[in-house]
């Protein structure tokens, strides 16, 4: 991995940049809060000294009214008055007979941790002491730098997953791209091959030879059109998936250790499907080449083709030592691998070759200590014209 020393020093700014404006949000919130409440405090000390004085002015009708304006005024804030004779009154809220003396208590001790109770006399004579509570307005306000720490948390996130995606995207135009090259670069060498090839019929050398050699090539030909076509949307066309797994399973035959045992199996004769031919055989040799790297060289392949309705199941069971099955999906995902020196590229680009080309559904039938049984489900075809 190369460091990018300006990449990295964007990211430093960035992230520091990002605190200080959380921490002037958060400041901002948190004077705002206190400038709210002090504002509470001084409406609540008008209201209890217009309570103090409300007795005195009964008689002038319009200092009374001016009182009783105050009280009106005051809809939002919670508050208990209690007398000095142990009575109480509530404004702003439940009445005393609805409440219970007992839910009044613990309001007047709930009401004194969040305020100062405010004393309320006449002439030096202690006449009540009022207790209040925050407004719903002071409680949701409260509770608001939360709520923006947590939209900001949410936002981050969907950035960091939005670059997080991005750069993946990147890094598959990448490896397709070297791909692609990589297809491009044997091209040359393979039309040499053919050209020796040629001449060393020419020479009258064993034929058996010569047609290895050119049994070699096909496949390097065929490795280089896989190559080519990763990271573009390949051609489908009708072909017999029986045929063509048959020839992909012979091909595997006549290649592996005599220690494997291969057998192969169809409930149908012939069914046409929308396949690529180079693709498809690309998926089932990595799927027989896994059941036999999961039975270490030894035991039993078995590929077999059923027919269930308008799909065509293929199955390739071995007899390996089985997957957990908490992993069923974990395998087809880039990077897993139970091999010391697998990259875990095989079953994830078989997934995408069938799923995302074919529109097909592969997934671990079942098991066991006994051996795995992969199934490649694929939708038939109605046309009988098979190339």
């Amino acid at each position: 991995m190369n460091f990018n020393p300006k990449n990295k020093s964007s990211n430093i700014i960035l992230l520091i940049a990002s605190f200080v404006i959380v921490s002037l949000i958060l400041w901002n919130t948190n004077s705002f809060f206190k400038k709210f409440k002090e504002e509470e405090r001084l409406k609540m000390e008008i209201w209890a000294t217009a309570q103090s004085e409300f007795q005195q002015s009964s008689e002038d009708s319009d200092l009374g009214n001016l009182h009783l304006k105050v009280f009106q005024n005051n809809r939002s804030t919670p508050m208990i008055l209690v007398n000095k004779d142990g009575s109480t009154k509530t404004n702003n809220m439940d009445s005393e007979e609805e409440l219970g003396s007992s839910e009044i208590q613990k309001l007047i001790k709930k009401y004194s941790k969040e305020n100062v109770p405010i004393a309320i006399e006449q002439q030096g004579e202690h006449l009540a002491t009022l207790y209040y509570g925050n407004s719903e307005v002071l409680n949701k306000l409260k509770y608001y730098p939360i709520a923006l720490l947590l939209i900001i948390f949410l936002f981050g996130a969907v950035i960091f997953f939005f670059f997080k995606t991005n750069k993946a995207s990147e890094q598959n135009r990448l490896w397709a791209g070297m791909a692609k090259e990589t297809a491009h670069q044997i091209g040359t060498p393979l039309s040499s091959l053919l050209g020796w090839n040629e001449l060393l019929k020419m020479e009258n050398i064993n034929p058996e030879i010569t047609k290895e050699i050119e049994k070699d090539i096909d496949r390097l030909q065929t490795i280089t059109e896989r190559f080519s076509k990763i990271g573009s949307l390949p051609k489908l066309d009708e072909h017999d998936v029986v045929k063509e797994t048959r020839d992909a399973y012979d091909y595997l035959n006549a290649r592996s250790s005599k220690l494997i045992n291969f057998s192969f199996r169809s409930q149908i004769e012939s069914r046409p499907v929308l396949l690529n031919r180079a693709l498809y055989h690309w998926t089932i040799e990595n799927l027989v080449k896994n059941g036999i790297d999961a039975m270490k060289g030894k035991g039993d392949i078995t590929v077999e083709i059923l027919s269930n309705g308008k799909n065509v199941l293929i199955q390739v069971a071995d007899t390996g030592q089985g997957i957990p099955k908490r992993d069923f999906q974990a395998i087809f995902e880039p990077g897993v691998t139970s091999k010391k020196r697998g990259w875990g590229l095989g079953l994830s680009l078989v997934k995408r070759i069938i799923e995302e080309y074919h529109r097909g559904k592969i997934k671990v039938l079942s098991s066991s200590e006994k051996g795995t049984v992969m199934q490649i489900s694929l939708l038939g075809c109605r046309s009988k014209n098979l190339d």
